[in-house]
């Protein structure tokens, strides 16, 4: 099943799917924004963080996070949990 994402959210991930090289090419749309998310923090240039926080807003950007680091497992680098820990709660 495809996500139902934007033509700008689909082109992105085409623009970052180096980041993603373990999915098939086919399923790289079908990430979810959480994956998405997570592998752009962790792994992506600063503007590749700044567009898609253009394309899915601050506010999402923080839910999502909040979401992901409230479990004690999550796949957040150490210090990029912190930066943006501290980025989100001055931020958004």
């Amino acid at each position: 099943m495809k996500a139902a994402y934007n033509q700008d959210i689909r082109d992105f991930i085409n623009e970052n799917k180096n980041l993603f090289w373990y999915i098939p090419e086919d399923k790289k749309e079908d990430v979810s924004l959480e994956f998405l998310l997570e592998n752009i923090l962790n792994y992506g240039s600063l503007e590749s963080i700044k567009k898609l926080f253009e394309l899915i807003g601050i506010k999402k950007a923080n839910e999502i996070f909040r979401n992901q680091i409230e479990n004690e497992r999550n796949n957040y680098f150490p210090p990029v949990r912190n930066f943006f820990d501290l980025y989100f709660q001055r931020n958004a």
